[in-house]
């Protein structure tokens, strides 16, 4: 929103001369008119003013710089009367948009600078009239009357200066009222002072921006060192401070020599200039600021020193496509670089232009000025000519009866007015949204409020460029790069690119003298390979020693080598990272094949025990074995083989699923099974010694809800663990992570660490422990009545199979192979294990049932007195074994066994049959 600030208060002095120069101006304004074209008192006919809604400001110099004491000189016709003109079609073509400022006219003020800072100043005090706060209360005009206050024009924002010392002058007073400027010609690096000029903007680049491309071709070229050449004074050495400048905080480029050419050089000087760039051979690129004849006197005197082709020369907007300083030396010049601002011509304007006469453009008061001096003829008595013996026929043509080429800042003109009106127009769409014309809230324009809509426009000019401005109210900066080349014998400039805030060259379209179409190098040290970093030299930063990336690292940058991502290694080419391949165990691997075919064997093995088991159900020695403990076992010895397969199968969530349930399952089921036997037998045994009744819990039912419940706490600790951590896939790149990345993997596995592998194997072999305690208890009760002693040897030799598992699976923890010998190694482990169970249990009896049916026939039964006695009596033996000779304890066996086994057959006893 608009707001209203008091003025500022100016000094007694100030207001004095402010009031004098509106006396005059009333006092001028109260004479008659003359019927010439022109006023007739040409004197005060100072500025233009267009009435609009909204007032814009101008300065312009019309006039050269007067001399011996008078401001203004000739007429300036091009710089002066071509952009002034260009204000006022803008205007027009903005007052006649429909879309641009609605219902809301421009007005213009425009001034006469007349090429002098001092002069300029003056005239834009006009610009503030409207500002001032007036105290005119000991203030008289020339005839004694008091001062009449004509309402003065207020100006919102100002297009202007031409030249950085006027634009300099004026922005210091603007920025005190805080009215925004807008500059179409001023150039100054000084003027992107935003701390001091922040009213201050420009649609054109500063000088600064040439030292940038500059530096841009130089960096594009691959050239990192470099000499200067400039010519003594301002613009050489400021330009030359300004790419030094540019140069070391980009960093990417180095100054071997900066040398000076002397504004009056000695005989010889420039030879000197020449032998001392020769002194730093590498820097072959010379980056010159420096006049036209010092350019051309350079290129002489290298070509007097048969340097022809050596050096290659950038030259600035001094050079840029002019023609006297490379006449007669084109061979020694071929190749070199130059840059010119970009510019381009408004064919509206010139169709505006020439349509002008002294009849359509009254507006203009210098127009009848420009008209004598174009058209080399006089105006009648007042006539700025006097001495012209030719008379205006005011039916001259511009164009036509004289020359006319449109000036080069016309553009820029014309992108000004546009640039504050497109910002008039943000601001209007803000405070005004709707309402036709200027709203209330727009009579007073906060001049920071505008300043800020015209460092946000964006929009594309009259030369179809886009008009921005960068925080310092700079535009970017346009330039157009040559390089002059020689084709046979003719030689010209030729564009190569441009540089519009960045660069945009053609490399195809160069050309050098050695006819190699590469770049020429200009470089301290040839360029490291791809995957090596450069390690700069101490004190010499474009010098440098180059060292390759190792390991996993990549080469990030010129100077630095980076890590990759854990789950990514270097390329072949060290330049970035890619994905390190990811490995799971295959079905066709020798790793694989060996416990793949011990399952498959195992599986086949198990599959006839348990049909044949089936198949004989109430044979004899099926009954014996204990049929449903024998089931459950042969389960838990299918499901140890069956494990093998989601082992190796390919990881996913249902496959991580199967090995959580089943990795320990088959286990628990065995040993549960084998447990509950074992201590079965050891309680009947014990109880016999004690006495002839039989201990609880020992009947079929009661064996397996006891092996049931063993099996469900395993069960219980798998649920727990889906629950706390649900089954995943993880790829582990650490396993295989080698020296050399290239052999690299990342094995596709499980989430099962070591940990949870332990706790769910854990409970099994707690019960195949126990179960090998119980059977070392109950290994003195006599093979002819129970199977203690196979389940024995299956325990020891179980044991021994999972001791010698536990180095073999952990000891493997940081080999390179570790996944398949871990899994190899679990597998065949529990393969072995049911092999083993299998092998001693089942497998003589399977042999008996079908080989030799004759001894599966039934026995009579025996009494749980009589199993008892007999065990007792074995366990006799053995401790009389210990302590009497052989025959003593013979004789004494064969007297205890006669009355009470009538036999001497192998019998087998089920104690499973036996009511207790």
């Amino acid at each position: 929103m608009a707001r209203e600030s008091k003025p500022p208060y100016l000094p007694h002095h100030f207001l004095f001369f402010l009031l004098t120069a509106e006396c005059s101006w009333l006092l001028s304004a109260s004479q008659k008119p003359s019927l010439d074209p022109q006023p007739p008192v040409q004197e005060y006919a100072h500025s233009i003013r267009l009435d609009g809604d909204i007032m814009l400001g101008g300065l312009f110099p019309v006039h050269a710089r007067g001399e011996r004491g008078v401001p203004c000189g000739e007429l300036k016709k091009e710089k002066g009367i071509h952009r002034l003109e260009a204000m006022l079609f803008a205007i027009d073509l903005i007052n006649k948009d429909p879309e641009l400022l609605p219902n809301v006219t421009l007005g213009a003020r425009i001034l006469d600078t007349c090429s002098r800072d001092t002069y300029a100043l003056e005239q834009s005090l006009t610009f503030v009239q409207a500002l001032i706060e007036r105290d005119g209360s000991d203030v008289r005009c020339a005839n004694g009357d008091p001062p009449i206050f004509a309402k003065p024009d207020k100006v919102v924002g100002v297009i202007g200066a031409a030249a950085s010392s006027v634009s300099i002058m004026v922005a210091n007073i603007l920025r005190l009222f805080k009215i925004p400027q807008i500059s179409y010609a001023s150039t100054a690096p000084e003027l992107s002072d935003n701390t001091r000029y922040d009213f201050f903007s420009r649609v054109v680049p500063p000088d600064s921006y040439q030292a940038q491309a500059m530096l841009d071709i130089v960096t594009a070229m691959g050239w990192n060192y470099v000499s200067t050449l400039a010519s003594e004074g301002n613009y050489g050495e400021s330009g030359v401070d300004a790419f030094v400048h540019i140069s070391r905080e980009s960093g990417g480029v180095c100054i071997a020599q900066s040398l000076k050419i002397p504004r009056e050089p000695k005989p010889g000087e420039f030879d000197k200039l020449i032998l001392r760039l020769l002194e730093t051979p590498n820097a072959r690129a010379v980056i010159m600021f420096a006049n036209e004849d010092d350019i051309r006197r350079i290129l002489d005197a290298a070509k007097r020193n048969n340097q022809t082709g050596h050096f290659l020369w950038v030259g600035s907007d001094s050079w840029g496509s002019k023609i006297s300083p490379v006449v007669g030396q084109e061979r020694v010049a071929e190749g070199a670089v130059t840059i010119l601002p970009k510019r381009a011509s408004v064919d509206a304007f010139d169709r505006y232009f020439r349509s002008r006469s002294l009849s359509n453009n009254r507006r203009n008061v210098w127009f009848a000025e420009f008209w004598e001096e174009n058209f080399s003829c006089k105006l009648g008595m007042h006539g700025k000519r006097p001495g012209s013996p030719k008379k205006c026929t005011a039916l001259e043509k511009v164009g036509r009866d004289s020359t006319y080429e449109q000036e080069g800042k016309v553009q820029f003109v014309m992108d000004a007015v546009y640039a504050m009106a497109h910002a008039l127009h943000r601001m209007h769409r803000e405070l005004c949204s709707g309402y036709p014309g200027l709203c209330p809230r727009m009579a007073n324009i906060d001049g920071k409020e505008l300043l800020s809509h015209i460092r946000a426009v964006n929009f594309n000019g009259s030369a179809s460029t886009p008009v921005v401005f960068n925080e310092n109210g700079d535009a970017p900066g346009r330039y157009d790069i040559f390089q002059y080349q020689m084709n046979r014998s003719t030689a010209e400039y030729k564009v190569i690119g441009h540089w519009t805030d960045q660069l945009h060259l053609n490399l195809e379209t160069m050309q050098w003298t050695s006819g190699d179409p590469s770049v020429p190098a200009s470089v301290c040290s040839l360029p490291c390979r791809t995957g090596e970093r450069k390690k700069v030299v101490k004190g010499v930063p474009c010098c440098w020693h180059c060292e390759r990336c190792e390991g996993y690292h990549f080469q990030a940058s010129e100077f630095l080598c980076e890590l990759c991502p854990y789950e990514r290694r270097p390329d072949q080419n060290r330049t970035g990272c890619q994905p390190i391949p990811i490995i799971k165990l295959e079905w066709h691997s020798p790793w694989a094949v060996v416990p793949v075919f011990i399952s498959v064997l195992g599986i086949l093995a198990t599959t006839f025990t348990i049909v044949t088991f089936v198949r004989y159900h109430d044979t004899p020695i099926v009954r014996a074995s204990g049929r449903e403990m024998s089931y459950v076992l042969l389960t838990g010895i299918f499901l140890c083989y069956a494990i093998t397969f989601p082992m190796i199968a390919a990881p996913d969530v249902a496959v991580c699923s199967f090995r959580r349930i089943f990795l320990g399952l088959g286990m628990c089921f065995s040993y549960a099974a084998l447990l509950t036997k074992t201590n079965r037998i050891h309680r009947i045994f014990e109880q016999g010694k004690k006495a002839v009744t039989a201990p609880r819990f020992i009947s079929p039912a009661s064996q397996l809800v006891i092996t049931f419940s063993l099996i469900s706490a395993q069960l219980l600790g798998v649920f727990v663990w889906f629950a706390a951590d649900p089954p995943h896939t993880v790829v582990d790149y650490g396993e295989q992570r080698t020296q050399d990345p290239a052999v690299a993997r990342g094995v596709l596995k499980c989430d099962i660490s070591d940990l949870s592998l332990i706790c769910s194997l854990g409970y099994s072999i707690l019960l195949m422990v126990t179960c090998t305690v119980y059977a070392i208890k109950t290994r003195g009760v006599p093979e002819t009545f129970n199977e203690a002693k196979p389940i024995g040897f299956t325990m020891y030799t179980t044991c021994i199979i999972w001791l010698a598992f536990i180095p073999i699976f952990f000891g493997t923890a940081q080999s390179a192979e570790r996944m398949y010998i871990q899994t190899a190694t679990l597998t065949v482990s529990l393969s072995l294990s049911a092999s083993v169970s299998l092998g001693m249990l089942y497998m003589p009896k399977v042999y008996i049932i079908i080989f030799h049916p004759e001894q599966n026939v039934p026995k009579r039964k025996r009494s749980f007195k009589a199993i008892v006695t007999a065990a007792t009596m074995t366990s006799k033996l053995s401790q009389l074994a210990a302590e009497r000779p052989n025959g003593e304890v013979k004789t004494e066996l064969c007297e205890g066994m006669e009355a009470n086994l009538p036999t001497t057959k192998t019998t087998y006893v089920s104690y499973t049959n036996h009511a207790i």
